[in-house]
């Protein structure tokens, strides 16, 4: 059977319902099939084929061999739900030239769930956690919002439901939903305190309405300093919403934080658009994994940390859009930058010691730039009374290469 415009391969959102799920284009797609591939909890449900059937290997990445050297036949790759909301379809056509595939979508997930609890599905923060760490929940946990989360099975529902409740969001309301839109659909209303059922079975997907007064993240830059474990050696929160502020994060970009510390300025940047990436260069040891572990407990763990002088680690490290220098100024570092990166690179610089801050002095002379002197004092006791305690004044030095 000759292959229209070169399209060889289907990809199927597949359903719990199996075939009565499908619209007419993808049940006329499945029976012209010559190969079809699935998981096999998407294979059970299939009915008989003239088609060749391929069970789907885990990992994932081990069949893309097997698919692609099917290319020339009439193939159909069954996917769960929606290919390209959280499912396997990018991870298939990035192999593939845009004219070699269609895809064939079924209601989501999020959909179905949305649909079961009346929820405004455009209002609801949509996560695909079955195979990412659990505590990226952590800058949604907003009282009063609606969460829709996937997860891979029963036990990683009552570690959601643990962690929750250690956070301080035990009140929320949760919803465990499994195999929603098949004959096995099951929706239980729970409390994230008790002790949940042992027979959750995937698929499952939880909604969880947030309630408790746990220490929500705000929205603004500069978070209270307590959200982080640190040393002493992190951005204060007021120069640090300063320094956010000159750093002007934009969705997809990629900040190289220098002198990172306990992670604090990368950690926000992060916070700011879920496509954002990081890179930290930080000395110590001890620090490097400290702001690994306060990304984590936040919520962005895919920040990347470097362990070593920043000199050194620069030229394995992607182009960024925007740099921090935080710790470790000095002539040859700014020298180096200067080289490296690409034009347009957005470069903020704080200082507190007098070496320091004539360097930034001179750095701006050479290449332009803000020049700008922050000192912050705050109330304290004196005596009896009370009186303004100063810090070490920031100067902080704002440019572009």
């Amino acid at each position: 059977m000759e292959l229209a415009d070169g399209a060889w391969l289907t990809i199927i959102g597949w359903g719990e319902s199996g075939t009565a799920g499908l619209t007419a284009a993808s049940r006329r797609e499945l029976d012209a099939a010559e190969v079809v591939f699935g998981a096999r909890r998407h294979l059970r449900l299939l009915p008989e084929l003239a088609a060749e059937i391929r069970e789907w290997p885990v990992p994932f990445s081990e069949g893309i061999p097997w698919l692609l050297a099917e290319r020339g036949r009439r193939v159909v790759m069954l996917v769960s739900n929606d290919p390209f909301w959280f499912g396997a379809g990018t991870s298939i056509t990035r192999y593939l030239e845009w004219h070699e595939w269609q895809a064939l979508p079924a209601p989501s997930t999020f959909s179905l769930a949305a649909a079961r609890l009346g929820w405004p599905l455009e209002r609801c923060c949509c996560l695909g956690l079955h195979a990412r760490p659990l505590t990226r929940l952590r800058p949604h946990l907003q009282p009063g919002q609606k969460l829709l989360v996937l997860l891979r099975d029963g036990a990683a529902v009552a570690e959601l439901s643990a962690l929750i409740t250690r956070l301080g969001f035990g009140d929320s309301t949760l919803t465990v939903l499994e195999a929603l839109g098949g004959a096995q659909e099951r929706v239980r209303e729970l409390s994230a305190q008790v002790l949940l059922p042992a027979d959750i079975a995937h698929p499952v997907a939880v909604a969880i309405e947030v309630a408790g007064d746990g220490p929500a993240l705000p929205r603004a830059s500069g978070l209270p300093d307590h959200f982080f474990e640190h040393d002493g050696q992190i951005t204060k929160q007021a120069v640090r919403a300063l320094t956010l502020c000159a750093l002007a994060p934009k969705p997809g970009e990629r900040l190289w934080d220098i002198g990172t510390g306990s992670g604090s300025v990368a950690i926000e940047w992060l916070l700011a658009h879920p496509d954002n990436r990081a890179t930290g260069f930080e000395q110590n040891g001890e620090r490097a994994a400290r702001a690994r572990r306060n990304a984590e407990q936040l919520g962005v763990d895919w920040l990347e940390v470097k362990e070593g002088a920043a000199l050194e680690l620069l030229g394995d490290a992607e182009p960024p859009d925007a740099v921090f220098i935080g710790g470790g100024l000095s002539q040859a570092l700014l020298d180096a930058l200067w080289q490296r990166l690409p034009a347009g690179t957005r470069v903020v610089a704080n200082a507190v010691t007098l070496e320091s801050e004539a360097l930034l002095a001179h750095w701006q002379r050479v290449a332009g730039g803000e020049l700008l002197r922050i000192e912050l004092a705050s109330a304290a006791p004196l005596g009896a009374k009370r009186g303004w305690k100063a810090s070490y004044p920031i100067v902080q030095w704002r440019g572009v290469r």
